[in-house]
């Protein structure tokens, strides 16, 4: 489960055995976790945020699309 990214609270990461699903990014704060899918960029599962954390988690997500593209293509590439 590598970490692609940290920002302040939250983990962007990705899911071994998520190698057979569309390039998704997942997003972890304590006991909570959603699901963005990344193209398009759309949330798959809230997990337990608010609308206004998963707002702000989803703008992250969208500026930051290409690199989490970028890195699991590197992460689950055969």
């Amino acid at each position: 489960m590598p970490i692609v990214q940290e920002i302040g609270p939250y983990r962007f990461i990705f899911v071994s055995p998520d190698r057979g699903e569309p390039a998704h990014i997942h997003v972890r704060r304590e006991n909570m976790g959603a699901k963005f899918w990344l193209d398009p960029v759309a949330l798959e599962r809230a997990g337990g945020f608010n609308r206004t954390e998963l707002s702000r988690i989803a703008v992250h997500v969208l500026e930051h699309r290409e690199v989490f593209l970028e890195r699991w293509n590197e992460f689950f590439r055969d």
